[in-house]
C-alpha cells in the first residue's frame, strides 16, 4: 500500500511539473531577473563611493579596495565552489546564493565603517559569484547550443539593464534618502523579485543523471585545469578579461582630466551605451547561433583595437567623445556575448556549474590583475590627468589581439554543436 501511494506521489509531482514548465523565453527572463538583481548590487556600489566615504570615514583612495574586496571574495567563492556546486539542484542553489547576496547587501547599508562595509562586500562576493555560474549554467543546460547565443546574449543584457537604469536610480536614491537607502532597495528588490523567480522556475536536477557516471572522475579546480580545452578555456578568459580592465576602471578619469569631458554629463555615456549595448547584445545573440563565436569575437576585438587606438594612443578631437566611448561599450559586447556562448560548450552537464564557478575564478582574477597593472604603467600629472595613456593603450590592444586566434583554438575543440541541453523546454511561450 505505501509503495503504491509512494509510486502515485511520484507521478502526481510529475504531472505538476510537466504542467508548470516554463518556456524558453519565460525561463530567460526569470534568470535575466536574477542577474539583474545580482549586477545591480554589484555595479551600483563603487558610484556611491562619495556618498558613503565621508560619513564612514573612508578615505576616497581607499574605496577601490571595496571594490576590490568582492572581487577577492569572488574568485576565492569561485575555486572552492568549482569541488561541489554541480552535487545539487540548481534551482535551490541559486535561491541559496541568491539569498545570501541579499542579506549581505542589506548588510551593506548597515556599515558603520570601513570594516563594517567590507566585511559585507566579502560577503556579497562569496554569494554573487556562485550565483553568476549558475544562472549561466541553467541557460547551458536548459536552451540547445543553436540557440544559446541569443539566450545567452539576453540574459547577459540586463547588465546594460543595470547600467541605464539601476546605476542613476542608485545615485538619485543617494542624493535623495541617504547612501543606505540604495543599499535598502536593491536588497528589498531582490526579496520580493528573487523568490518569485525561484518559484516559478523547475526543479533543475537532469544534470545530476551523469553526476555517477563521472563519480570515478575528480572533479574540482585542479582536475579541471588538468584538462586541455580547459587550460585554453582559462587563457581565453585571462586574455578577454585583462585587455579590457587596464583600460576599464580609468575611463572616468581619463574622460575628466585627460579630455576634459564635462563630469556632469558623464551619465550620458553610460546611459546611451548601456541602452544601445542592450539592443546590440540580442543582435549579437542570434548572430553568434549563425556564424560562431570566432567571427563575431574577431568583429568585437576589431572594434577593441581602433576605439582604443583613437581613445587612448592617438586621441583625434575631430571624434566625438561619446560616440567614441559607447563605441568601445558595444565592442566590449561583442566580444562577451561570443565568449559566454563558446565557453558554456566546453563543459559536460554533470560538471558545467563548477566550470562556469572556475571561469568566474579566473575573470575576477584577471580583471584584478588589470587593474593594478594599469596603476603601474600609470602616473599622475600636475594638472591630474593621467600619464602613460598611450603605452597602456598598446599593451591592450597587444593583448586584445590575441582573442580571435583564442576562440577558433577553443572553437575548433568543441566544435560548432555542444553537448544537448539536459531539460527540454518549449522553444516559444
Amino acid at each position: 500500500m505505501r509503495s503504491c501511494r509512494a509510486r502515485w506521489r511520484t507521478r502526481r509531482s510529475e504531472e505538476v511539473l510537466m504542467t508548470r514548465q516554463p518556456s524558453e523565453r519565460t525561463f530567460i527572463f526569470l534568470i535575466g531577473a536574477v542577474q539583474f538583481v545580482n549586477i545591480l548590487d554589484f555595479v551600483m556600489v563603487l558610484p556611491l563611493g562619495p556618498f558613503f566615504a565621508g560619513p564612514l570615514g573612508i578615505a576616497p583612495s581607499r574605496i577601490g579596495f571595496i571594490g576590490a574586496s568582492y572581487t577577492a571574495a569572488a574568485a576565492i567563492s569561485g575555486i572552492a565552489c568549482s569541488f561541489f556546486l554541480d552535487r545539487f539542484d540548481r534551482r535551490k542553489a541559486l535561491a541559496v546564493a541568491v539569498a545570501g547576496l541579499v542579506v549581505a547587501t542589506a548588510l551593506g547599508g548597515l556599515s558603520t565603517g570601513f570594516g563594517s562595509i567590507i566585511s559585507a562586500r566579502v560577503l556579497a562576493g562569496l554569494f554573487g559569484g556562485p550565483a553568476t555560474s549558475l544562472s549561466l549554467s541553467i541557460v547551458a543546460d536548459v536552451i540547445p547550443s543553436e540557440r544559446r547565443g541569443k539566450a545567452l546574449g539576453a540574459v547577459m543584457g540586463s547588465f546594460s539593464v543595470a547600467a541605464v537604469l539601476g546605476v542613476p536610480a542608485g545615485l538619485e536614491l543617494a542624493r535623495w534618502g541617504g547612501w543606505r537607502l540604495p543599499f535598502f532597495s536593491v536588497a528589498g528588490l531582490g526579496l520580493v523579485l528573487v523568490p518569485i523567480a525561484i518559484a516559478l522556475l523547475p526543479p533543475l536536477t537532469g544534470h545530476l543523471a551523469s553526476v555517477k557516471a563521472l563519480a570515478a572522475r575528480r572533479t574540482g579546480f585542479f582536475s579541471l585545469l588538468a584538462r586541455p580545452t580547459v587550460q585554453l578555456s582559462a587563457v581565453v578568459t585571462i586574455v578577454m578579461m585583462s585587455s579590457a580592465f587596464l583600460v576599464i576602471p580609468i575611463i572616468t578619469p581619463y574622460l575628466v582630466f585627460n579630455l576634459r569631458f564635462p563630469a556632469k554629463d558623464l551619465k550620458w555615456i553610460y546611459m546611451i551605451g548601456g541602452a544601445l549595448s542592450f539592443v546590440v547584445l540580442r543582435i549579437i545573440g542570434v548572430l553568434v547561433d549563425r556564424y560562431g563565436s570566432t567571427r563575431l569575437s574577431a568583429v568585437g576585438t576589431a572594434v577593441f583595437l581602433i576605439v582604443s587606438w583613437l581613445s587612448f594612443v592617438r586621441y583625434d578631437a575631430r571624434v566625438p567623445i561619446t560616440a567614441l566611448f559607447v563605441l568601445f561599450m558595444v565592442g566590449m559586447n561583442f566580444r562577451m556575448a561570443p565568449y559566454q556562448t563558446l565557453i558554456s560548450k566546453v563543459p559536460e552537464p554533470a560538471e558545467r556549474a563548477g566550470f562556469m564557478s572556475l571561469m568566474s575564478a579566473i575573470q575576477h582574477l584577471s580583471t584584478a590583475a588589470g587593474a593594478v597593472f594599469s596603476s603601474v604603467v600609470l602616473s599622475t600629472g600636475e594638472g591630474g590627468e593621467l600619464v602613460g595613456m598611450p603605452m597602456l593603450g598598446i599593451i591592450a590592444m597587444g593583448i586584445a589581439a590575441l582573442v580571435p586566434p583564442l576562440f577558433w583554438l577553443v572553437e575548433r575543440r568543441v566544435g560548432r554543436g555542444a553537448s544537448v541541453p539536459v531539460m527540454t523546454v518549449a522553444a516559444e511561450a
